[in-house]
């Protein structure tokens, strides 16, 4: 073996030794808790999340803002500046009235509108986000027709402030924060990490306040849960895994392999699951079919999604206090 392909297989070993040792570094290291009193995190919590005036009226084909915000699928668009960061191949683009949109290519982008629009749907803010299957991309002088996915627009209404934690805010331990992560894990969410949260300035205020808290780029879901290449948008992974495991001492053990099991492990009850589970299940056949469709899955795909978040739902209403 030459020296070449040595160094190369000892990187190789370096970098996975590292990776296995970060993964099992302990998580009661962590420090999680919240940054205000309860009554004030009571006072802060439309920030985070406000009670739908009514789940069954949500709109989760055009979500909260609006067949107005969404993009021209028929404009040209001018390239701005590619993507720099995460694991999904995109862009930065401008339409003709100026407005520039980040655009999420591959796999992720159809799972996180739909997401997004359940999200929603029950009660957290989520930013203007849409999918475009394919658009004309003005570059470098020359038109050219691209893939397309996930368009978030970057509204001067919409300010952004950067990350926010999961293990540090003023939400921890609270029905809405924990609500949060059921959901994301009814989905099979990989991404459980502060880089993916964004805390925005709202001029003027929207849905009852003037920041928001919100958890997007959380198309890493609807497939495997894993610490490293989880695999996305999968419906056989996805009908296949389980869901929660087992009741014990109180905290709900859910069958959850990806990072930051902190946040999980002896933290989250059976009511919590049930609190978020009957929003849920609020949400009607043509509303779940709806917010498939706005991320661009077809039909037979959708449908199997469908049953499968629906039995997750049934799951979490029927949790029982009691161990299992």
């Amino acid at each position: 073996m030459d020296r070449d392909k040595r160094q190369t297989r000892l990187k190789k070993a370096i970098l996975i030794t590292f990776v296995l040792a970060a993964a099992n570094i302990p998580f009661i290291l962590v420090s999680i808790r919240p940054t205000v009193t309860p009554a004030v995190a009571e006072q802060q919590m439309p920030e985070l999340w406000r009670e739908p005036a009514n789940i069954a009226t949500a709109d989760l084909f055009n979500g909260p803002w609006g067949a107005g915000h969404a993009p021209d699928p028929n404009a040209t668009y001018s390239f701005v500046k590619p993507k720099l960061h995460g694991n999904s191949p995109g862009l930065t683009v401008r339409d003709p009235k100026g407005l520039e949109w980040s655009v999420k290519q591959g796999g992720e982008g159809p799972t996180e509108v739909t997401l997004s629009r359940v999200l929603s749907a029950i009660g957290y803010h989520q930013p203007p986000v849409y999918f475009v299957p394919a658009f004309a991309l003005e570059r470098d002088g020359s038109i050219e027709h691209t893939p397309g996915g996930r368009f978030r627009s970057k509204l001067e209404s919409l300010r952004e402030m950067g990350d926010w934690s999961w293990q540090q805010n003023p939400f921890v331990g609270t029905k809405p924060y924990q609500g949060l992560l059921v959901v994301l894990l009814m989905f099979n969410s990989s991404d459980l990490k502060d880089s993916n949260n964004t805390v925005y300035e709202v001029k003027p205020p929207r849905e009852g306040a003037a920041r928001w808290y919100v958890v997007r780029d959380i198309g890493s879901a609807l497939g495997e849960t894993a610490k490293l290449d989880a695999k996305e948008g999968d419906p056989d992974l996805f009908e296949r895994l389980p869901f929660i495991n087992a009741v014990h001492n109180g905290f709900v053990e859910f069958s959850y392999h990806g990072w930051h099991q902190e946040l999980l492990t002896k933290r989250i009850t059976p009511d919590d699951v049930r609190w978020v589970s009957e929003r849920l299940a609020k949400v009607s056949d043509a509303q779940w079919r709806d917010a498939f469709r706005a991320g661009g899955f077809n039909p037979p795909i959708a449908d199997r999604f469908i049953r499968r978040l629906k039995a997750k739902i049934d799951e979490g209403r029927r949790l029982a206090d009691n161990d299992q």
